[in-house]
């Protein structure tokens, strides 16, 4: 990544871990995919019961691979038949594992989910919480985190899925109430009730959509 943008990416990440902190949250930075498998390694332990909500950034930095060669129990929600069961297995998991669709500088969460297994996940239920972070997720402030949620991970990931909703043709959200929806419900973490339990690692680099 060019040097220029490393450094600004490197100090905007600082602000974001202090925004982070004062709402009661754990925030990390990785100068690279490398590094940010390594914090996220060390923020699992073994034998650990570990799923996810279909973190994109986590299959990019090597995550998903290394907790299914390793000493861990990963529930794959992919090689469930009944996908419904796989996602209760998220609410007693040691381990969940999640991407932001967006987030703020002063360190705001915004997701935004269709079956909301994701985003209740987050809210409530395993005892940790660890989000892998491109830093093309942080935005200014809400409103520029929501227009980024609705407006660029929204279609990709409808598009992704092979959803038949207007974003996939228009490639912006066109706040549709179609069938297909992924924007069911919207959850912005703005502080974490439980010390210990939420973990934004910020990578230096374009991760996810």
């Amino acid at each position: 990544m060019n040097e220029n943008i490393t450094k600004r990416n490197k100090l905007l990440a600082e602000k974001v871990i202090k925004g982070l902190e004062s709402r009661n949250m754990s925030g990390y930075y990785a100068k690279n995919k490398k590094e940010a498998l390594k914090l996220a390694l060390e923020l699992i332990p073994e034998k650990s019961r570990v799923t996810m909500g279909g973190a994109m950034s986590a299959h990019e930095i090597g995550l998903v691979d290394a907790l299914k060669e390793g000493n861990y129990t990963f529930i794959d929600r992919d090689e469930y038949e009944d996908k419904r069961a796989a996602m209760l297995e998220a609410y007693d998991a040691d381990v969940f594992l999640s991407s932001v669709n967006a987030m703020t500088e002063d360190g705001i969460l915004i997701n935004i989910d269709g079956n909301s297994n994701r985003v209740s996940a987050i809210a409530q239920g395993p005892k940790k919480v660890v989000f892998i972070a491109g830093m093309n997720k942080v935005c200014s402030d809400v409103d520029g985190a929501m227009k980024r949620a609705r407006n660029v991970a929204a279609p990709i990931n409808a598009q992704r899925f092979g959803l038949d909703t207007p974003c996939t043709k228009t490639g912006a959200c066109m706040d549709c109430k179609s069938p297909d929806t992924i924007c069911c419900q919207f959850l912005m973490t703005r502080y974490s009730k439980h010390s210990g339990r939420i973990h934004v690692i910020l990578v230096n680099d374009n991760l996810g959509f």
